[in-house]
């Protein structure tokens, strides 16, 4: 797999918090935060392991090998989390990654982080 993308960024909530959100996103009792736009679908988890780390498949239909890892650590009441875009294919060129790459930004720090109340 080639990485075609990836950041590190804390969220306001402990690791198995997050990693809920993460492998069930429409949980009942949660905010909603993973709004898709008309060119993406849902995502399915591919791996996991509690709470340390989820696979994603795909959020792009034109990239359906793609895959989204995550990867939780703890940092103090905290999550540390960091996403990697990983593809067995050819990269995209630079303007489609960085398109993945902001949406990904958008969902997990902003979106998902304003689910925690922040």
């Amino acid at each position: 797999m080639i990485e075609i993308g990836s950041r590190a960024k804390r969220l306001p909530a402990p690791p198995w918090v997050v990693f809920d959100s993460l492998v069930d996103p429409h949980k009942p009792g949660t905010r909603p935060w993973l709004n898709l736009h008309r060119d993406e679908v849902e995502p399915h988890v591919l791996e996991s392991e509690r709470p340390n780390r989820v696979v994603w498949s795909s959020l792009w239909p034109s990239r359906p090998d793609d895959e989204v890892r995550f990867d939780l650590a703890a940092a103090r009441d905290e999550t540390l989390l960091k996403f990697g875009l990983l593809t067995p294919d050819n990269p995209p060129d630079e303007k489609i990654a960085g398109h993945l790459r902001y949406r990904m930004n958008v969902l997990l720090f902003a979106d998902l982080r304003y689910s925690y109340g922040q």
